[in-house]
């Protein structure tokens, strides 16, 4: 065997193993960030069964505050349907955008009804309502924390999909569309802690 069919077949090999390692660095980091969206969607389903309890609890002391508490159970209703959505494709754009959009209105009319609560001292001093509080602020943060890691990890996947070299590979191996991050529709009311205060 000649010289320059060696140097060929190193080359040939090493390229064979480069572009395995694009594919295999692909599937990892589409699996991550699928992953961390599963750790969303844990605190999300959490956060939605909570708040029926929430609305259950205050029922007895807002009955004239019909209005509010329907609010919140329907975006909550709408919360878990973007969720479900979501769920099926992790990633993708518009179902992110979706859940973003929901949450961001369940947030919303949850601090309506926070308001609400400000004029009710019983309901305030209720100790169902104050563990609802407290576990629903905890769920808030774990939220938030887990929203953090699923967009580190879509960054970090789009990042070296679209870098030079993997950007030529990533296509045929069928990773065609960036994932999506997921933003709520308030992002800078998301970052700060929720204050649940009743």
């Amino acid at each position: 065997m000649s010289v320059s069919a060696i140097i060929f077949l190193v080359v040939v090999v090493g390229s064979v193993v480069y572009v395995i390692g694009v594919y295999n660095r692909l599937v990892l980091l589409r699996n991550r960030f699928k992953n961390a969206f599963a750790q969303i969607e844990v605190q999300l389903k959490r956060r939605h069964d909570l708040i029926p309890n929430l609305v259950e609890t205050a029922k007895a002391y807002l009955a004239h505050e019909r209005d509010t508490l329907e609010s919140v159970i329907s975006a909550r209703n709408q919360a878990v349907a973007g969720l479900k959505a979501a769920s099926g494709q992790p990633g993708d754009e518009q179902r992110m955008a979706q859940l973003g959009n929901a949450e961001g209105a369940l947030t919303s009319a949850m601090g309506r009804l926070n308001v609400t609560m400000e004029a009710y001292p019983d309901l305030k001093a209720s100790q169902n309502m104050q563990q609802l509080s407290e576990e629903l602020t905890s769920t808030e943060n774990k939220v938030a924390f887990a929203r953090q890691a699923y967009n580190d990890a879509v960054m970090e996947y789009n990042t070296y999909k679209q870098s030079f070299p993997p950007v030529f590979f990533a296509a045929n191996f069928g990773h065609k569309a960036d994932a999506g991050v997921l933003e709520f529709a308030d992002t800078a009311q998301i970052q700060a802690v929720p204050k649940v205060a009743f």
